[in-house]
């Protein structure tokens, strides 16, 4: 930092933390609320004005829009987010409204619906597809199967590390899946190629291409939602800002508009950090005794000295980015399920897309042919309009790259031609929903990175392939003493679940460095 930056750094008058938290998403909350429940001095720092990260929702005339749950999977006995959730009282505070169906797929040639249930769904799609049963019945005990397995996985990552030479006798699915991905999976079970296609309609929850997408994190995700699919009523912010009420309550503080701009050191140990303020670029210092990151850890490298910045850019260098999105939030005058629409959420494939190999090529494709999701909340009772009204999110992929260059009338203008493409295609599907709409906003991956500040735009933090799940994904504790990850970018992985189970096992590690860090005081008096 400059001398003139130096000199505006402001005194802090409480400065005995326990954990500083880098960031108010989900994994931050969920960190913080778990810490500051059991009795830890939490400071959470957020540089934006509200907490949530992607769990938020913003504001336009009579509508709430929702920015990033389409569905909530499980909050059935083994989802571990129910244990999460009960022990921090979400039950009690935030109501989550049951999504009877999974998703809808359409193509030219089918059109289906999958229920929110695997019994049912194994049921109707051996209906659909007779001369796929014994494929259909693989499929679901496979992913069963590899969700069991990974319930089982000890919380701490040396203690997985640990069962490496017997792995595969104590986890055999998860052995043979390890380097697997969905499209080499659904390929060796499978021959009809529109069935193919149906299984992996909602992909794009998780990643962009079948046959780079890890089975392992597919099947984790995807048997959850075949137990249970939820919204939260109000939108994720209520769950957002509950958790943030529990630090609160419990004698933490949350600080909001101020960017982290340092973390500081002492002999290679995490000690404190520098933020900014906005919009007045006042500097503050803060201490504790750890640090958890729940910003994006490429951008946690920038924020170390070295030689600790090297530290961590080393475990991460091979790693990349997951996918992004377009999002086109649309505010309608009246409740489309009026229009015949009946499905929640319909993921649309392009006609000309016949088989898994064709997915890949789509994500590059005219924004007229890129497959497309629309999500209709008046399917449920939502709690994000007035009665009468509703809400929707139409969303594709996006590449951060298509944007770069461009002048601010330039952005504008291609976000409106997108905006009437998604129209004029979402017409074709729901006849009149374009005379419908009272109010439209579209998002970016430029507008995603500059709400998170997440490299490439992303809200998935490292992209879901082999390389990057499970043991070879970056744990918890960071190579960097007192420096802890808490994020999508982390051990479990992206997704609300994902990040929510990340906060948890990183307070749970936290919490049990602090009390040995008590124990061994008392013994050195």
């Amino acid at each position: 930092m400059n001398p003139q930056n130096q000199q505006q750094i402001e005194p802090s008058i409480n400065n005995n933390y326990d954990v500083i938290i880098i960031g108010a998403g989900l994994g931050g909350l969920t960190a913080g609320a778990k810490l500051a429940k059991e009795g830890r001095k939490v400071l959470l720092v957020e540089q934006h004005y509200v907490v949530g990260g992607c769990a938020t929702i913003f504001k336009r005339k009579d509508f709430t829009f929702e920015v990033g749950l389409h569905e909530l999977d499980g909050l059935h006995d083994k989802d571990p987010k129910k244990k999460v959730f009960a022990e921090l009282g979400v039950f009690d505070h935030v109501e989550f409204i049951k999504i009877d169906e999974f998703y809808r797929f359409k193509n030219n040639r089918i059109d289906f619906t999958i229920p929110a249930d695997s019994e049912l769904a194994i049921a109707k799609l051996c209906q659909k597809f007779p001369h796929e049963k014994k494929g259909i019945k693989k499929f679901f005990q496979k992913i069963d199967a590899i969700y069991e397995e990974i319930s089982r996985l000890p919380e701490k990552h040396w203690q997985r590390l640990l069962l490496i030479p017997v792995f595969p006798f104590l986890y055999p699915n998860l052995t043979l899946a390890i380097k697997q991905t969905l499209g080499s999976f659904l390929d060796s079970i499978i021959k009809d190629q529109d069935l193919k296609l149906l299984l992996c309609g909602n992909m794009y929850y998780y990643h962009t291409n079948p046959y780079t997408l890890s089975l392992l994190f597919y099947s984790f995700a995807q048997s959850s939602y075949f137990h249970g699919s939820w919204f939260i009523k109000g939108g994720s912010q209520v769950l957002s800002n509950y958790l943030a009420s529990v630090i609160k309550e419990h004698n933490g503080e949350i600080l909001l508009s101020h960017l982290v701009t340092k973390i500081m050191t002492n002999k290679g140990k995490a000690i404190g950090i520098e933020c900014e303020s906005k919009p007045k670029k006042k500097f503050k210092q803060f201490f504790a005794q750890t640090i958890i990151a729940n910003a994006a850890i490429p951008n946690i490298v920038n924020l170390l000295p070295e030689p600790e910045n090297n530290l961590l850019q080393k475990q991460i260098k091979n790693c990349v980015a997951g996918c992004t999105f377009i999002s086109i939030y649309l505010g309608f005058k009246k409740e489309i399920s009026q229009l015949g629409n009946l499905s929640y959420s319909m993921f649309r494939f392009n006609d000309d897309i016949h088989s898994l190999d064709d997915i890949n090529i789509n994500n590059t494709a005219e924004y007229e042919k890129r497959n497309f999701t629309f999500v209709d909340y008046s399917q449920i009772d939502s709690g994000l309009t007035p009665s009468g009204k509703s809400t929707g999110c139409f969303f594709l992929v996006d590449h951060l790259s298509d944007w770069e260059g461009l002048s601010l009338q330039e952005y504008k203008k291609k976000k409106e031609s997108i905006y009437q493409i998604a129209l004029e295609r979402l017409e074709k599907e729901i006849p009149g929903i374009s005379e419908e709409v009272e109010h439209y906003e579209v998002a970016t991956s430029k507008t995603i990175q500059r709400y998170t500040l997440n490299p490439q735009g992303t809200p998935y933090g490292f992209a879901a392939i082999p390389s990057q799940v499970g043991l070879f994904r970056p744990p918890n504790k960071s190579p960097i003493p007192g420096l802890y990850f808490a994020s999508s970018w982390t051990y479990p992985g992206h997704g609300f679940t994902g990040t929510i189970i990340a906060g948890y096992l990183c307070a749970r590690e936290v919490h049990k460095f602090l009390n040995i860090k008590i124990q061994l005081k008392g013994i050195l008096r």
